[in-house]
């Protein structure tokens, strides 16, 4: 009974302002938050990813699936031809980006994630490069306890 009295009466330390949702979007995120992935592109607008397939090795969920082939391009020898990610299967931790030699796939701030079928959810190559032209203004925070940055 004291404890429901005590917190019936403490003064609300944060804001508990009600948001009408759809039509209003809290803009306060944690900075490390990860959410939708994402596939970048290099600076002549291909895919950055070089099929290295680290990122699918470090997977602990093995939502990330990658088809390589030879790259038509001089400055690398392969490149995906295939990239898939199962966002439902998907457990958000990072390791992925983490284990990228080239940054290629990164975890935006965008937290929107909707889908009316499972396989909505499967995002292709196609789909994550859209992700990053969506996204591209806003650079992902890394947890900076691990990466320094």
């Amino acid at each position: 009974m004291k404890t429901t009295l005590r917190h019936m009466f403490r003064k609300k330390l944060r804001d508990q302002t009600v948001v009408q949702y759809p039509e209003q979007k809290r803009v306060l995120r944690r900075e490390n938050y990860r959410g939708v992935h994402r596939l970048n592109r290099d600076d002549q607008g291909r895919v950055a990813c070089v099929a290295c397939f680290m990122c699918e090795t470090a997977c602990p969920a093995h939502c990330i699936h990658i088809e390589g082939a030879d790259s038509p391009w001089p400055d690398r020898e392969k490149y995906p031809i295939r990239f898939d990610i199962d966002e439902l299967r998907c457990i958000y931790c990072g390791m992925c980006e983490e284990a990228c030699p080239v940054d290629a796939i990164e975890l935006t701030p965008e937290y929107q994630l909707v889908g009316q079928s499972r396989e909505e959810m499967i995002f292709d190559k196609e789909k994550l490069l859209m992700v990053f032209d969506r996204t591209k203004g806003e650079k992902p925070r890394k947890n900076p306890a691990i990466t320094g940055y």
